[in-house]
C-alpha cells in the first residue's frame, strides 16, 4: 500500500514534506501533553487551552525534528551531496541523500550535525528556562515553562537516541564512518554498521516487549504499556531498515566488481533519427519488442528512445514526428563506460530513471545494459537451495 505525502515548504532549497502518517502520531502527541502531562503540571486551565497549549507543542516538537535533520542536510550540502528531500513521518524525519559520502571524514560530519542541533536545541530551552529563575514565582508563566522543560527533554532524547550505534541511525552512520576509515571499504564497513542496528533493533525490541509484560502484570503502571509497545515498534522498524540496508550493501558489493560490459547487450539494434515515429514502433519496437533504442546519427550516438516518449505523442502525430524531436538527447546520465561496474549503472538507472543505458567506448556504441539484464544476472547468481 502507498502511503501519499504532501510538500508543504521548502528550506535550505530541499522540499519538505509530510507524509500522511505524520498525522496520526501528531494526534496522538497532543492527545497524551493535553489529557496527561499539562493537566498535572498546569492544573486549572480549561479543556480548550490545554488541547491549545498540547498542539502548540506538537508543533514545536515536530519543528525540532526538521531543524535535525536539516542539520544534516546542510552539512551534506556542503561537499557538494544533494538532497532529494526532507520527510516527515511516523517515526519522526528523514533526509533523503541522493548520493553516498566521498570520504569518512564528511560521512563522520553529516551523521553527527543532527544530534549537534538536537543538544543545541535542548541547551537554549534549559538556558531560557534559567533564565526564568530570576522572575518571580507569581509572573512566571507556569505553561511556558513546562513546555519549555518538554522541548528540551524531547530533543536530548532525540539527540541521545540518534547516538546509538547502530545504522541507519546517526550513531551507526558515525560508526560506518570509523570501520569506513580504518578498513577502507565503504561496503563493508555499511554492512558491519547494519548488522550492529539490527542487534540493536532487537534488543529495543525485547525491552519494549518485557515493559508490556511487566506493565499487563502490574509490576508497572499501566500506562507504560503504551510506552512498552511504542518501543516494541521502533525496534522493529529499525531492525527492518537495517536489515534493507544490509542487503543493499551485500549487493552493491557483488556488483561493484563486475563491469558493465560482462552483462551487456552487445547486439544492439539501433534507430535513425530521422526516422518517422509510425516507422520507428512499427519497424523496431513491434518486431523486437525492446524498452528503447539508442538513435544513431551519421554514425553516432544522439540519443535514446524509449516507449515513453514515443507514448507522450498522440498516435495520430505518429506519422509526422520525427525521432529526433521525442528523443531524450545524448547525455552523460545516459551513457556509462564498459569498465564501469554494474552497482553504478544500476543505481544511475534507479536515481535518474532511464530504464537503460548506453555504453560507448571511443565514442562507439559498443552495448546496452537494461535493468532487466541486471536483474537476469543476479537471479541466475543466486544459488539454488542444493547450493546454500
Amino acid at each position: 500500500m502507498h502511503w501519499p505525502a504532501w510538500e508543504v515548504g521548502r528550506a535550505l532549497g530541499i522540499p519538505i514534506r509530510v507524509h500522511s502518517s505524520w498525522f496520526l502520531v501528531f494526534f496522538l502527541v497532543t492527545w497524551s501533553l493535553a489529557t496527561g502531562v499539562l493537566p498535572e503540571e498546569v492544573p486549572g486551565l480549561g479543556s480548550a487551552r490545554y488541547w491549545g497549549m498540547a498542539g502548540v507543542a506538537a508543533v514545536l516538537m515536530f519543528l525540532s525534528v526538521l531543524l535535525h535533520e536539516l542539520g544534516h542536510s546542510y552539512v551534506a550540502q556542503r561537499f557538494r551531496i544533494p538532497i532529494e528531500r526532507i520527510t516527515l513521518f511516523l517515526f519522526g524525519g528523514v533526509a533523503r541523500i541522493r548520493k553516498e559520502p566521498p570520504h569518512p571524514r564528511a560521512e563522520f560530519l553529516i551523521a553527527i550535525a543532527g544530534p549537534l542541533v538536537s543538544f543545541a536545541l535542548a541547551a537554549i530551552c534549559l538556558a531560557l528556562l534559567s533564565l526564568a529563575d530570576f522572575v518571580s514565582s507569581e509572573v512566571q508563566p507556569r505553561g511556558l515553562i513546562v513546555l519549555g522543560l518538554v522541548l528540551a527533554q524531547v530533543n536530548m532524547t532525540l539527540g541521545l537516541f540518534n547516538l546509538i550505534p547502530g545504522y541507519p541511525l546517526d550513531g551507526g552512520r558515525v560508526l560506518r564512518a570509523g570501520l569506513w576509515a580504518w578498513s577502507r571499504d565503504f561496503d563493508r564497513a555499511t554492512v558491519q554498521a547494519a548488522s550492529c542496528g539490527i542487534g540493536f533493533g532487537l534488543l529495543l525490541a525485547f525491552f519494549g516487549l518485557l515493559v508490556m509484560s511487566w506493565s499487563l502484570a502490574g509490576d508497572l503502571s499501566g500506562s507504560m504499556t503504551v510506552g512498552g509497545g511504542w518501543v516494541v515498534v521502533i525496534g522493529t522498524f529499525l531492525v527492518g531498515t537495517a536489515l534493507s540496508s544490509r542487503r543493499h550493501a551485500m549487493l552493491r558489493q557483488s556488483l561493484s566488481a563486475i563491469p558493465v560490459q560482462d552483462i551487456m547487450v552487445r547486439a544492439v539494434v539501433s534507430i535513425p533519427q530521422d526516422l518517422s515515429l509510425d516507422e520507428a514502433v512499427s519497424r523496431y519496437f513491434m518486431p523486437h519488442g525492446y524498452g528503447g533504442f539508442p538513435v544513431v546519427a551519421e554514425g553516432r550516438v544522439v540519443g535514446l528512445l524509449s516507449v515513453d516518449e514515443v507514448q507522450s505523442v498522440p498516435r495520430a502525430l505518429w506519422p509526422w514526428r520525427r525521432v529526433a524531436q521525442v528523443m531524450q538527447p545524448l547525455s552523460p546520465a545516459l551513457v556509462i563506460a564498459p569498465d564501469a561496474p554494474v552497482f553504478q549503472a544500476l543505481e544511475r538507472m534507479t536515481q535518474e530513471g532511464p530504464d537503460q543505458l548506453i555504453v560507448v567506448q571511443d565514442e562507439q556504441l559498443v552495448g546496452l545494459v537494461t535493468h532487466s539484464a541486471v536483474a537476469h544476472f543476479l537471479r541466475l547468481r543466486k544459488p539454488s537451495r542444493g547450493q546454500e
